[in-house]
């Protein structure tokens, strides 16, 4: 990696912080679309062809069963178990705090509005697996679903080996803790299809959540915008970090969360934004000697081919680039990390000062790992509790909210052109005039 000075044009800069070319083309995306319509219209014979194909499961039996869950779950260290339930118990309670409350109020004297909350009755979480299972997804996206209180709750996780159709104990574990039980064998875009338009076996949910390469975010994408298919969490792209760094940072540890970051895969992106080009130079020397150690070393490679060292003049303007590229991770290692968190603004999670890592909001912290991606923090916000319900409003006018706001809604009615709008008000105001000279005349 070569330190770049930042550059004054602001043409320049926007090519300095260009991300890899997500690996986008009409290929993928009718690839992806062929796979969606076969499983529509194949069902079940789709999901197992593909899971030959892909996965190399033959007869995959699609759902894990409740005994071989046990199973694999009786096979798990205790040390493992009690990591898993640590992590588990510090999501559950930074996420059990953001519980919503409904709210009602009167916007006038007769005039009552509600705004109510409803845990959404069907959720499909993808946990990816392949060569790196991740049982943190599972607790990020299932423990938010169980405090929600979502009524059912399905999990997809591709086929592992060395039996058909199994999956890593860690993910199995953690889906127990969080209450769910249904659980499928299945990967990739299949997988997304078969949660959006169901099959004999898989019954359809209402809204999608979870990371996955680029065939699991391009189907989310088509079946999200299929009004028959599902919702689903948010945008995302290749996992990114950009990190903040003064002459006080030790190098050893920039190092390292940037190689945190780059093991994810090839197409990750990491940054390092520095007005100190000692330190820039340290880093690029502990880059090497630790790539060189890690197993996912590769991978860790290609991914530091399409990052980035940025020297800049100063925090302010190290402050400036990471706003620009909106980060998914932002870590700050500086003198003064709290005065410089005040002109953070783009960033979907941030890691404050030298002994918190990314790694700590991946697994265990408390905070959601599920993040927008690709520059989408600018107007998009980590997956909360909020994102497992729907919201509505209830209203209520009395026969006095009605002749008191009843005139309002007929002059705004009539100013639109919408004459039977102003009818569904005009026709209850003659009735509780009507109403009123009868009373009169009792009277």
């Amino acid at each position: 990696m070569q330190i770049q000075a930042w550059p004054a044009q602001q043409a320049a800069q926007q090519q300095l912080l260009a991300r890899p070319l997500q690996q986008q083309s009409q290929q993928l995306t009718d690839a992806v679309r062929s796979i969606i319509q076969a499983v529509k219209t194949e069902g079940d014979v789709a999901l197992r062809r593909f899971s030959a194909e892909f996965d190399r499961v033959a007869d995959n039996p699609l759902r894990l069963s409740a005994e071989r869950q046990q199973q694999l779950i009786s096979g798990l260290s205790d040390e493992l178990k009690q990591a898993i339930e640590t992590a588990y118990g510090n999501i559950r309670r930074f996420h059990a705090a953001q519980v919503p409350q409904d709210i009602e109020l009167d916007t006038q004297p007769g005039v009552t509005c509600q705004l109510k909350y409803q845990a959404i009755t069907s959720v499909g979480l993808y946990v990816p697996g392949g060569s790196a299972p991740l049982p943190s997804t599972v607790l990020m996206l299932g423990i938010p679903a169980q405090l929600a209180g979502c009524p059912r709750v399905v999990l997809v996780t591709p086929p592992g080996q060395p039996q058909a159709g199994d999956i890593a104990a860690e993910i199995v574990y953690a889906a127990s803790l969080c209450g769910i039980s249904e659980i499928y064998t299945l990967g990739g875009a299949q997988a997304i299809a078969a949660l959006a338009y169901g099959t004999d076996t898989i019954v359809p949910v209402d809204k999608i959540f979870g990371p996955g390469n680029r065939y699991v975010t391009e189907a989310k994408q088509q079946v999200s915008q299929d009004a028959r298919g599902a919702a689903i969490d948010m945008p995302a792209g290749p996992s990114e970090v950009l990190v903040i760094a003064d002459d006080s940072a030790n190098p050893v540890f920039v190092a390292a969360d940037l190689l945190s970051q780059a093991e994810h895969g090839p197409d990750s992106q990491v940054v390092l934004v520095s007005p100190s080009e000692a330190l820039l130079d340290a880093v690029v020397v502990e880059l090497e000697r630790q790539t060189a150690l890690l197993p996912r070393g590769a991978i860790a490679e290609k991914a530091l081919a399409n990052s980035r060292l940025i020297l800049t003049k100063d925090l302010a303007s190290a402050a400036l680039v990471s706003n620009l590229y909106a980060p998914e991770h932002l870590i700050i290692q500086t003198r003064d990390d709290e005065q410089l968190l005040g002109s953070l603004t783009n960033a979907a999670s941030i890691f404050v000062g030298p002994f918190t890592p990314e790694s700590a909001g991946d697994y265990a912290s408390g905070t959601n790992h599920v993040l927008p991606t690709y520059g989408y923090s600018r107007n998009h916000s980590s997956l909360s509790l909020a994102d497992f319900y729907r919201r509505y409003t209830v209203q209520k006018l009395t026969a006095a909210g009605m002749r008191a706001l009843g005139p309002t809604i007929v002059k705004l009615a009539k100013a639109e052109g919408l004459d039977a709008h102003a009818n569904a008000v005009l026709f209850r105001l003659d009735v509780l005039k009507s109403q009123a000279s009868q009373e009169d005349v009792s009277a």
